[in-house]
Formats: structure tokens, C-alpha cells, sequence
């Protein structure tokens, strides 16, 4: 099978548009640190983790069903929740999210350099962390 130069620079633009595409949608790596049951609150546990934002990384919309308390580590983050503004989160700032709120956005601030933060869940005991929104 012959290949064209135009074909073939077309393949290869048409595969770094994939990769770029695969790049783009990549997770945010969160990395479970502790749970614990408090013996004062029944059916009730709390999560401990950090969450490392690669340059440009987001979230898909979720939510917790869980108290959310978060602490930004390194880098900015954006951060909102349905009917609220989006805001733009430095290390050592913090932010909130009720059981009935919806994340749609949290995301990395910056294009060129990681961010993480540390959250703390308190949740129903054996439930999920992240419920995903459509």
C-alpha cells in the first residue's frame, strides 16, 4: 500500500490530535491517606486524601454526599458548585462543599504546573466518595 506524503502528514496530525485529546482528558491522581470511624458519630466515617492536579487536569462534575473540606497544598486550583461563582484557590486557602452540593468544577488553575490539595470527607460509613453527576 502506497502512502502519500499528504496522507502521511495527515495521519500524523490526525494522531497527535488524539494524543493531545487522551492528554487533555487525563484524571486527577487521588491517593487514599486514612479512614476512621469516630466512635461518637454512628454510621459516619471520615476520609482523608490528596488529590495531585497534573498542568491543565480537571474533574468530571460529581458530587460527595459528604461534608468536604479542602485545603489546597501546592499550585491554585478553581473550585465551584452548582449556583455558586467559581473560585481561584492558592496553597494554604480553603474551601467547603455540603452533601447536597454538586462539583462542577475543580480543576487545575494552571497549564504549565501541578497543583494538589488535601480533603477531608465525612461521609455515611462504606459509601462512596465521589458519586459521578451527568
Amino acid at each position: 500500500m502506497h502512502i502519500s506524503k499528504l496522507h502521511a502528514a495527515v495521519l500524523v496530525v490526525g494522531m497527535l490530535c488524539l494524543g493531545a485529546i487522551r492528554l487533555s482528558a487525563q484524571e486527577p491522581k487521588v491517593t487514599p491517606l486514612m479512614t476512621k470511624v469516630p466512635s461518637d458519630i454512628p454510621g459516619k466515617e471520615v476520609l482523608m486524601l490528596t488529590v495531585d492536579y497534573a498542568p491543565g487536569v480537571a474533574d468530571a462534575v460529581h458530587r460527595h454526599n459528604a461534608y468536604g473540606f479542602v485545603y489546597v497544598l501546592e499550585g491554585s486550583v478553581v473550585e465551584q458548585v452548582r449556583g455558586q461563582k467559581p473560585v481561584t484557590l492558592s496553597a494554604g486557602q480553603t474551601f467547603y462543599e455540603g452533601p447536597d452540593d454538586i462539583h462542577v468544577v475543580g480543576r487545575n488553575a494552571s497549564r504549565t504546573k501541578p497543583a494538589k490539595i488535601l480533603v477531608f470527607l465525612l461521609k455515611n460509613k462504606d459509601a462512596p466518595a465521589v458519586v459521578p453527576v451527568n
